[in-house]
């Protein structure tokens, strides 16, 4: 992976960006995301934003090897602390926890003004991420899952909204776009999800009685009867 071709992941990232963008990409490792989107002119600006040392050394060579200090700054902070108002409209979050992604926008909700479109990519709970933009009136608009070296990635992609939107703990879970169309990755990834809870769920089984494990329990089969619901 480089600045010119990127992995299937991030290039699925990539492709939610709108042309003419100033992007913020946060927690940019060696910055090929921002340097590809310049590359493409997608991007007209970026901010690469990494708050450890070598990752945002890494970066800083990244854009001056492909000559492009003067459209893409690389700046050393935690999450959106990096950001000015009004200098990003697009701001990528990828290859992180859903509850890291989540405190990361809770943090700097003050820098999200202005900013018209959020691309999250989380590594686990996407429903931590689903639940924190219909509580700040942010709403999924587009989704997509992929598989890639043996890992399952879903991407958000959300726009603010004047009204707060309503989704279903199902749609929570398993993302309201993701649902609707049901491809070869989402019912792998779910199946997967199931077989674990179902073993789960059996060693409960051998763990004795209380009120904690029938609650945990009943969890488990709330979540399996949605999945068994869905993949029909």
């Amino acid at each position: 992976m480089n600045s010119e071709k990127l992995s299937l992941r991030l290039s699925q990232v990539a492709a939610f960006v709108p042309r003419g963008s100033k992007v913020a990409d946060i927690g940019s490792d060696h910055a090929y995301l921002p340097c590809y989107l310049v590359l493409q002119q997608k991007a007209v600006s970026a901010i690469a934003g990494e708050v450890v040392e070598g990752p945002y050394q890494s970066a800083l060579k990244q854009v001056k090897n492909n000559n492009l200090e003067h459209l893409i700054e690389v700046r050393k902070g935690s999450g959106l602390s990096v950001l000015k108002d009004g200098e990003a409209d697009v701001i990528t979050i990828a290859g992180m926890g859903g509850p890291l992604i989540v405190q990361i926008l809770d943090e700097g909700k003050e820098k999200l003004k202005g900013v018209k479109r959020l691309i999250l990519q989380p590594n686990i709970s996407a429903i931590s991420i689903r639940d924190w933009l219909i509580k700040h009136n942010w709403k999924v608009v587009e989704e997509t899952i992929l598989e890639e070296d043996q890992k399952i990635y879903e991407i958000i992609v959300a726009e603010p909204s004047e009204i707060t939107t309503e989704l279903t703990y199902t749609e929570r879970l398993l993302g309201p776009v993701l649902i609707k169309k049901k491809s070869a990755v989402f019912k792998r990834k779910w199946m997967q999800e199931y077989e674990q809870w179902k073993n789960i769920s059996n060693q409960l089984d051998l763990a004795g009685k209380s009120q904690t494990i029938a609650e945990k329990r009943a969890e488990l089969e709330a979540k399996m009867a949605i999945v068994e619901e869905a993949l029909k």
